[in-house]
């Protein structure tokens, strides 16, 4: 058996568990609201027994003291006494009101037959009188017991698993930053021998160009590793023109892409001030990028627009790629979640970290159709 199928095996067993002890519960609910109707049954007969064994006397002088007793006491069930031979019917213990009419008590009692079998009491081999009782004010109260319960444990429920799933994240995120400042350090290593073979190759007969785009890409490495130590502690935000920092970002992967894409910018002459992490910000607009040039398959259209209001700068980067359904929007953030070999993936779940835990912003899919393309939104907090 693999550990998944333990895993689900252990998920259905805990599922079927929850399921049996919840129908034990109900089960025993249900047996105790029986007991108490019972009772409640046992108590009217009682009060019937002793009603009867009043009217049995002739005058009041022979009232027997203990049934009398019986009937005042009992102040909790409502109860309807219908008097067969004056076609009236009288109410006790029903509520403060004390002016209802005949056809109220009527349809009250019918209410209470539904609920409890009426007692019939006779006098002389005639039916005197009926007796229909409902519930008295406690069985009302403990009705909703259970449902009381219920919620107690579904609240307690819900806060463990809150607190289940924010100690899930949270040794997740512990995870990939050690996985990230790991590899950082790995890198690291190569990169400083590369460093040192790029001095002696300066001092050989190389063509200088091969040298300056050598370079370029050890400095690249180098970001990359810095970019990597960040992740999992609070990065250093700085007063930056996100206009300057955002274009230089999408050109370097324009000139780094195949020429069958089409990049495009618009972007306002003005600079635009945020708070923001130059090297983590061109990692997430890099991500971006990247996932458009896979929903493109290496041909078509990508556009970066950059705008303004009074509080907020927008980023907006589009493409003519595949597309996301709608159900999708949120899910493709997730760490994982990808409909694809490629893409979809790590980079904007990395993307949405560094955008809403890091710099304070919003990063969402803005549209999206299937066959006609994506465009994500990047918002950021303007500095005055």
């Amino acid at each position: 058996m693999t550990f998944s199928d333990k895993k689900n095996l252990i998920r259905w067993t805990i599922i079927l568990s929850s399921l049996i002890v919840l129908g034990l519960f109900l089960w025993s609910i249900t047996q105790f609201f029986d007991e108490l109707k019972k009772e409640e049954r046992k108590k009217m007969e009682i009060y019937v027994e002793a009603l009867t064994e009043l009217i049995k006397e002739d005058n009041t002088e022979n009232f027997d003291t203990f049934s009398l007793s019986i009937i005042e006491k009992n102040t909790t069930t409502p109860m309807i006494m219908y008097s067969v031979k004056a076609d009236i019917y009288q109410g006790k213990n029903i509520s403060e009101k004390s002016d209802l009419t005949q056809p109220e008590l009527e349809s009250l009692a019918e209410v209470f037959s539904n609920q409890y079998e009426p007692i019939k009491i006779e006098s002389e081999g005639e039916l005197f009188q009926i007796v229909y009782y409902g519930n008295s004010s406690f069985i009302n109260k403990a009705k909703y017991f259970p449902l009381v319960i219920i919620i107690v444990v579904l609240i307690f429920l819900g806060v463990l698993y809150y607190f289940y799933t924010i100690s899930k994240s949270n040794e997740q995120n512990k995870l990939w930053a050690g996985m990230a400042k790991e590899t950082a350090h790995q890198i690291g290593t190569p990169l400083s021998s590369l460093v040192g073979w790029m001095e002696i190759l300066k001092t050989q007969n190389v063509d200088p160009d091969y040298l300056r785009e050598m370079e370029k890409d050890i400095n690249r490495f180098q970001t990359i590793t810095d970019r990597f130590s960040k992740i999992g502690s609070v990065p250093t935000l700085e007063k930056m023109d996100l206009v300057e920092t955002a274009v230089g970002s999408f050109e370097y992967i324009e000139s780094r892409s195949s020429r069958l894409i089409t990049f495009s910018i618009e972007s306002p002459e003005n600079p635009i001030y945020v708070n923001l992490n130059e090297q983590l910000l061109n990692w997430t607009i890099e991500n971006l990028v990247k996932n458009s040039i896979d929903a493109v398959r290496g041909e078509g259209q990508i556009s970066l627009k950059i705008k303004e209001d009074q509080k907020w700068a927008y980023l907006q980067l589009s493409d003519t790629g595949k597309g996301i359904s709608k159900r999708n929007f949120r899910s493709i953030f997730k760490p994982g979640e990808t409909s694809k070999k490629r893409g979809w993936g790590l980079g904007l779940s990395l993307a949405k970290r560094i955008v809403e835990e890091y710099h304070n912003g919003r990063i969402k899919v803005l549209k999206s159709e299937i066959g006609k393309g994506t465009t994500f939104e990047i918002k950021l907090r303007k500095l005055k």
